[in-house]
């Protein structure tokens, strides 16, 4: 994994072009510490931060073609590189390295900007074809590795995070109103948006062409997709035949993220998804696999004796970081200086710790179990969607909506412990029951409770805005033919999965301490077979991943395959106070005065949340969403507005 960052505009002295690729790159020293590259050729600049995992002697980047006229840097990994790596010899080719990089301009001297078809990885790519003077940006198809990208000055600027484009283009540190209000409502900023105004995110699944007079061209090359509702599945002969196909899936997209000239560990949380993979990192041959996981003094958050349960079974050498709230509290900072958006949640904060301690053991990648609740219906809200769903069509029904109560058991707090504050909650947008973001209408409306807090001309700004008939317009047509599960799948993994997940709980805490992520269940060729399967073998009545467990029974300890989803969190408001006292930062950043010079909040209803919190009243959703969102954009104002003005 590694950071990337360039150009493309009005030719530079070669001096100078360097100067500034120096400036973007060394802002991405943590995501690449073992050295720097850089290529100028007239009025294109490539630069790479290299974290060495795949070629350590010869994989330095920037890489080129035989004839040097395709250069590349690319963040990430190509994990059918060695069979690609055969075609291409076969075709021709000659390679200068061992490395994944190189099969890039060699694909791309092949089937030009359909190159990026042909990988399995996880990458962001720039691409510089010096004959025909044209960029090329493109990112993974789930969108595991950032890349943003604005115009500026002229120039056409990349890198893989913000602050690179900042290092060079300090005026674009300036927050963008409806990136907050986004932020606040879908828990993540909606690509191509981000909350720095006029900076674009390259969203997954897509190739960008800048040619050298400017023109762009964005294009799609791949997109979740499912059958139509109701269209027959001839693809397997009997659930039995789709599990054993599935097992042999995953062993495969494992074994592919098994490649590395560095050591490799795997994060086990005791849930179904990692445990799977350690298990079947184990099989294919990772005998002395290295585990680590976290765990926390709320019995709320822990899941360590699933943890140690499932050690036990496999025998692994695991460490595991014991993280209390304060610690959680006073590394929220560092989280949102990597993260650069606005957080709902701090479970970001664990896992970056969690990466220091991997590092701190000598371990460069870990492959975790992340995706599989997207991929296989895993989570809570697919199971409320289709009781709610049950439940619209007899909405006068006494017993139906009784089902919400098998739901969410983990939490102290739960929605469901109150019948009718159960019914009023998954109750709203009952009659939108036919509409794409029929499951999301509850969390998007709790969520939202934090746009109240807002600052009243900001609250100006977005009155009328709908985030419901905004965000269905953005959907593909074709999801109107999916079945309901399908729907709520392509909302959750287009919002929940890339705007807030795979950045705020993934790349970049990992990231922060130079630690390479690998999710076999984002394998597109997983993805792609979840897709096709029929709804009822993803949940059967109210078993979540029901076709995963079959595929994996045998694999896992009974215990271990039965258990229902617990989503990974963390304590959230509370990591901030210590006896009813605030942090040091949070008592600053919170004060009447700094809310009033950032401009972005109100004062005096921030000053009643801060209350409601500090003596411990604030136990709802809502309110620890609100309290955890308005602080991280006060420090998005601190470390990134404030500084750049200074």
């Amino acid at each position: 994994m590694c950071g990337i960052a360039g150009f493309l505009g009005p030719p530079d002295a070669p001096a100078a072009a360097q100067a500034t690729l120096q400036r973007m790159i060394r802002t991405l020293h943590h995501r690449g510490p073992d050295g720097y590259g850089f290529h100028v050729d007239g009025g294109a600049g490539l630069a790479h931060a290299r974290l060495a995992v795949i070629d350590l002697a010869t994989g330095a980047q920037p890489i080129a073609n035989e004839r040097r006229n395709v250069w590349t840097v690319f963040n990430g990994e190509i994990f059918n590189y060695r069979s690609l790596r055969a075609e291409l010899q076969q075709r021709g080719h000659r390679f200068a390295t061992a490395s994944d990089t190189e099969v890039i301009v060699h694909l791309y001297e092949e089937h030009g900007d359909r190159f990026v078809e042909h990988l399995n990885g996880q990458f962001a790519i720039a691409l510089w074809d010096a004959e025909r003077q044209r960029l090329v940006l493109a990112r993974d198809r789930c969108g595991v590795r950032p890349l943003y990208h604005v115009r500026a000055g002229g120039r056409h600027w990349f890198a893989s995070e913000i602050k690179a484009l900042l290092a060079v283009r300090p005026e674009l540190a300036r927050l963008d109103p409806q990136g907050l209000a986004q932020a606040f409502t879908f828990w993540g900023p909606i690509e191509p948006g981000s909350v720095f105004a006029g900076v674009e995110c390259l969203p997954p699944g897509h190739l960008l062409a800048i040619e050298g007079d400017g023109r762009e061209t964005l294009s799609r090359y791949w997109d979740w997709s499912f059958p139509e509702q109701g269209a027959p599945q001839r693809r397997w002969q009997s659930v039995e035949q789709a599990a054993g196909e599935l097992r042999e899936l995953l062993a495969d997209a494992v074994r592919l993220r098994l490649q590395a000239d560095v050591p490799l560990g795997a994060y086990l949380s005791g849930g179904l998804d990692s445990s799977a993979v350690v298990a079947l990192m184990r099989e294919a041959g990772a005998a002395s696999t290295r585990t680590f996981s976290i765990a926390f003094d709320e019995a709320e958050f822990d899941e360590s004796a699933h943890q140690q349960a499932m050690v036990r079974h496999l025998g692994c050498e695991h460490t595991t970081l014991h993280c209390t709230r304060r610690a959680i509290g006073e590394a929220f900072p560092q989280l949102i200086r990597h993260a650069e958006a606005p957080v709902l949640r701090t479970a970001g904060v664990p896992l970056m710790l969690l990466a220091q301690q991997v590092r701190q053991a000598g371990y460069t990648v870990v492959l975790t179990g992340e995706g599989a609740d997207e991929v296989f219906g895993g989570y809570d809200l697919f199971k409320e969607a289709k009781v709610r769903r049950f439940w619209a069509r007899q909405p006068d029904s006494r017993f139906r909506p009784l089902l919400l109560g098998r739901l969410y058991g983990y939490l102290e707090n739960s929605p469901v412990r109150h019948a009718a504050l159960a019914q009023s909650f998954f109750g709203r947008g009952m009659e939108g029951i036919d509409r794409p973001v029929f499951a999301h209408v509850p969390r998007w409306t709790s969520s939202r409770h934090a746009l109240r807090f807002l600052a009243p001309e900001l609250r100006a700004g977005i009155d009328g805005w709908d985030p419901l008939a905004w965000y269905e317009q953005r959907l593909p047509p074709a999801i109107a033919r999916w079945s309901p599960l399908a729907r709520d799948q392509y909302v959750e993994a287009k919002t929940l999965l890339a705007a807030y997940l795979l950045p705020s709980q993934g790349d970049r805490p990992a990231m922060a301490h130079s630690i390479e992520g690998r999710f076999p269940f984002l394998d597109h060729r997983v993805v792609e077979f979840a897709n096709a399967l029929p709804a009822h073998w993803k949940i059967r009545g109210m078993t979540e991943k029901y076709l995963l467990r079959k595929a994996l029974a045998g694999l896992l300890p009974a215990d271990i395959l039965a258990r229902t989803k617990q989503p990974y969190r963390a304590p959230d408001q509370s990591s901030f106070f210590v006896d009813g006292e605030p942090l040091d930062y949070v008592a600053d950043l919170l004060s009447a005065e700094r809310i009033r010079a950032a401009g972005w909040f109100d004062a005096a209803v921030v000053g009643r949340l801060f209350e409601k919190c500090r003596h411990g009243r604030a136990i709802g959703f809502a309110d620890n969403q609100a309290f955890v969102g308005i602080l991280s954009t006060m420090l998005i104002d601190e470390l990134f507005l404030r500084r750049a003005a200074a």
